[in-house]
Parts: structure tokens; C-alpha cells; sequence
């Protein structure tokens, strides 16, 4: 079955110098919003499971040691899987957690150096590294967005999510100019390429989109492509408004998992709906290591 979790980073930077250049080794896909309950850790994991299924070596990094739901995800898989006997797909993970020194300086040169020999130490044997980050501005977030080949946005379908990324006139729509968090990624943008000559892709995705064709959602399916025209980033269709995306976390499990899970059990409309949902997410992702298999 694989070990599913282990302990927080604790080792030091030096021992992985020889292995800076981490983006050759490992695709690094970062789940990044500034706002909680957006659904990056529910994605995170099912993207996980969905590329393990398809035979790609998945390493997982969570940042958000307080909150921590990938890490609590991955232990309640593991805890289901040896109550049940049954074999689920678990990756290598690891926890990084920021620097307690008082100085700003010095906790920020403490935080690069955990994550890059996190990230080293994971590319090693992985060729994907899906990093998990906290719904809040800090330090750590900020580096694992600088990481980042493909970063992934989940956004709720709604105009209070959307101003995480843009200030919206509320009357005429227009975009007044891109939020904070926007700014951060174009910062991260570029320092990826400086630094490691690596082009950033950056999808945002339409998370808990309701199948009613209501005037909200398609007001906010304009003022997104308008808003990816200007800040440059992919539009990706995320999972629908579905409870059991919900109730599978206590057991560990995605939906990818329920065939083997159910044994034989027909899956009801809405469960293969779901798992089309991450297959169609996974596909557009277009990741180098699927299109070399293809």
C-alpha cells in the first residue's frame, strides 16, 4: 500500500544543494487560493489519487500546518484502508512548517531552505509534487507559489471568491483592476522564470458550479474570461456543487476510489459524473509526464 504520511520536514538544507535544480526532476503542481474553503485541499487529493491511478509517481507537501486538511485527509486514508483491508493509492508526504525565528529575515531564509530541500528531497523519486497551501497570505505560501509549474486556483462560483483575484465594478461588471492575490502570482510568475527559466501555468478553477443556469453563474463565467484575458490564466471547469465531495473525507477517500471501494456496486448518475469531473480536470492539466505516455 505505501506509507501514506510521515513525520514534518525536519532535516536541513546543505544536504540537498547538489539538487537545486528541482523543476528537470518533478512536475510541481501548487494548489493556491487566499481564501479558505475554496476546495484546494479536496482537489489536491484527488488529483493525487487520479495521476497515481494512471501510474505517475505522486509526492504530496502540505504548508498549512495549522489547518493541515491534506495532511488529516491522508491520515483518515490510511486508517480506512487498514480497517478495511483494502489497498488504496497513497502517496509519499511530507509537512513543512514555517520557521519560528523571531527575525523576519532569518525566518524567511529558513522557510526557502525546508521547502526547496523538501521539494529536492521529493523530486528525487517522484514525477509530480502536488503542494497544498494555507487559505492566508504567509511566507511559506508565497515560496510555494514561487515553485510552481502549474498553479491551481479553485474558486467557488461566486462573486465573493472572485475578489480574491479582481475588484469588480458591481454594476456594470468591469474589472477595476486585479486583487492582491493576482499581484502575488505575478510576482511568483516571474521570479519562477528568473530563477529557473520555467514558464508558470496558471489555471483558475470553477469550483461548486451549480447545474442551474442561473444569471449569477453566467455573469461570473464573463467576468472570468475577461479577467484570464488580462492576468493571464486558463479557465478550467472544476467539480460540481456535490455533497459527497463532502462526506468522503472522514474515510480518506475521492471519488476515483468508490469502483473499488463499492466492489462491483453500480455508481449512481451523479458519482460517475464526479469522477468524469476529475478525469476532465486531470486531462486539462495537460501535464508533460501523461502527453509523453500518449
Amino acid at each position: 500500500m505505501g506509507e501514506p504520511f510521515s513525520t514534518t520536514l525536519q532535516f536541513g538544507y546543505e544536504k540537498f544543494k547538489k539538487n537545486m535544480n528541482i523543476n528537470k526532476s518533478a512536475h510541481i503542481i501548487v494548489l493556491g487560493n487566499e481564501k479558505g474553503g475554496s476546495g484546494k485541499s479536496t482537489t489536491a487529493i484527488h488529483l493525487t489519487v487520479g495521476l497515481m491511478q494512471l501510474g505517475v509517481t505522486v509526492a504530496t507537501i502540505d504548508l498549512d500546518s495549522r489547518q493541515g486538511t491534506l495532511t488529516r485527509y491522508l491520515e483518515n486514508r490510511k486508517r480506512f484502508a487498514e480497517l478495511e483491508g483494502v489497498d488504496l493509492a497513497c502517496p509519499t508526504h511530507k509537512i513543512v512548517l514555517p520557521s519560528d525565528e523571531r527575525d523576519k529575515s532569518k525566518a524567511e531564509t529558513e522557510d526557502e531552505e525546508r521547502l526547496t530541500a523538501c521539494i529536492a528531497e521529493l523530486s528525487q523519486d517522484h514525477q509530480v509534487v502536488v503542494i497544498d497551501s494555507p487559505g492566508s497570505a504567509s511566507n511559506l505560501s508565497t515560496l510555494g507559489h514561487s515553485y510552481a509549474n502549474t498553479l491551481i486556483t479553485p474558486l467557488n462560483d461566486s462573486f465573493i471568491d472572485l475578489d480574491v483575484i479582481a475588484r469588480i465594478e458591481h454594476d456594470s461588471l468591469k474589472i477595476e483592476k486585479p486583487s492582491h492575490y493576482a499581484a502575488m502570482v505575478f510576482q511568483e510568475k516571474m521570479k519562477r522564470a528568473q530563477r529557473d527559466k520555467v514558464t508558470m501555468d496558471w489555471i483558475v478553477l470553477r469550483n461548486r458550479l451549480s447545474s442551474l443556469n442561473a444569471r449569477n453563474k453566467e455573469d461570473m463565467g464573463k467576468a472570468l474570461a475577461s479577467l484570464s484575458k488580462r492576468i493571464g490564466f486558463r479557465l478550467v471547469p472544476g467539480f460540481g456543487e456535490r455533497v459527497i465531495f463532502r462526506e468522503l473525507f472522514l474515510k480518506g477517500l475521492t471519488m476515483m476510489d468508490l469502483r473499488q471501494i463499492t466492489k462491483g456496486t453500480s455508481l449512481s448518475l451523479s458519482h460517475v459524473a464526479a469522477r468524469q469531473e476529475v478525469r476532465s480536470l486531470i486531462e486539462a492539466l495537460k501535464l508533460p509526464v501523461l502527453t509523453s505516455k500518449s
